[in-house]
């Protein structure tokens, strides 16, 4: 038998077990108090071809992506500050010392190539 999910009008929930065939509850059996079903979504997952793990979005997911965002922010400020300070007091000819990391290649023109950010494969 399921249980079910109501809401007193105060905001308190309270759970039942019922059969399927008894009709949903309009007042809460120990205070006789008005009482509405609880609904959620249900947890449904498409599977076979032309669906992705990715395609359903996890609160979990969410805070990954927002954390490291945040630390790309922090670490990019970090690292445009500390880039100037730097380049004022070392020797500006080597790349090594022009505040570029370590297997970095130098461009012709001097620029930092973008921040590749990791793309999952579709297809």
């Amino acid at each position: 038998m399921p249980i079910y999910e109501y809401r007193r009008p105060d905001g308190t929930t309270f759970e039942i077990q019922q059969s399927f065939s008894e009709d949903s509850l309009t007042h809460d059996p120990d205070t006789g108090v008005k009482v509405e079903r609880v609904l959620h979504a249900p947890a449904v997952h498409f599977k076979g071809k032309g669906f992705y793990n990715t395609d359903y979005g996890t609160r979990k997911r969410q805070r990954e992506n927002a954390a490291a965002a945040a630390s790309e922010d922090s670490s990019a400020k970090k690292d445009s500050s500390s880039d100037g300070d730097s380049k004022k007091s070392s020797d500006k000819g080597s790349p090594a010392q022009d505040g570029k990391a370590k297997g970095e290649k130098a461009s012709a023109n001097g620029a930092k190539p973008k921040d590749a950010k990791p793309v999952a494969a579709k297809g």
